[in-house]
């Protein structure tokens, strides 16, 4: 292994050898992070506010976790537990990813700061895992391997992009659950732009006048907004598949 190799920490024993027992488990700290991410966000769970939490000094946190980045990491698969997915899937590929989309949706909601991690580090802890190896499964129903995971992608593509939506407009102040309607606003909703009223006025776009006045997800709440998309999502993928 060279010297800038990054050694995942999954493969770093929790406990050493020896020496004495240690006082805390990379679990409780964790859970701490999680505690503070949830609460103030990604940024306020330092090493310092953690350790503050459980009532050590912050140098002490790295004898278990030695990066913020393994931290994060950490956090990140703990969370997916909380995922009620079944050891092995039903045999209908369609429920199998409708429970992975609408359970992952409402852990995003519930621990917001998961829509702050930009993906660029692969992160396949145990629960991730468990999670890839159901929804391969679900799909293990002919197509070739490659477009097993591009599907996969696809799906979780939507929900991420739906719930990251919606979580800055919670952050905004208008209410965690609900898609951000951006330009799909209704040609009464109060909030139109009225830049946008001006063109519209001039009659040179009529598609998109019709989709102000006529089109029925601007008025849906954000579960009916998620599952209409889902559901078109799921159509797509089923022509994918023999």
């Amino acid at each position: 292994m060279t010297g800038g190799e990054h050694v995942s920490i999954w493969s770093v024993p929790e406990r050493p050898g020896r020496g004495p027992r240690p006082a805390y488990s990379r679990v409780q700290i964790t859970e701490a992070a999680i505690r503070i991410a949830d609460a103030d966000g990604l940024e306020a769970a330092s090493m310092r506010r953690i350790a503050a939490d459980l009532g050590t000094a912050a140098m002490s946190l790295y004898r278990y976790v030695s990066s913020r980045d393994d931290l994060v990491e950490l956090m990140a698969d703990h969370v997916l537990a909380e995922m009620d997915v079944p050891p092995r899937p039903s045999g209908d590929w369609r429920a199998d990813l409708t429970l992975i989309a609408e359970s992952t949706r409402a852990i995003w909601l519930r621990h917001p700061w998961l829509a702050g991690l930009d993906g660029t580090r692969a992160m396949l802890g145990p629960n991730r895992l468990r999670l890839m190896e159901f929804a391969i499964g679900a799909l293990d129903v002919g197509p070739p391997l490659d477009d097993v995971i591009t599907l996969i992608d696809m799906l979780n593509g939507y929900v991420q992009h739906v719930v990251r939506g919606e979580i800055a407009a919670a952050a905004r102040g208008g209410g965690q659950g609900r898609t951000p309607p951006g330009p799909w606003r209704t040609h009464d909703d109060p909030h139109l732009d009225p830049h946008l009223r001006d063109l519209l006025a001039t009659g040179d776009f009529p598609r998109f006048e019709r989709v102000v006045r006529e089109a029925r997800l601007p008025r849906m709440s954000g579960d009916e907004q998620f599952r209409h998309g889902l559901e078109r999502v799921l159509d797509c993928i089923a022509r994918a598949l023999p």
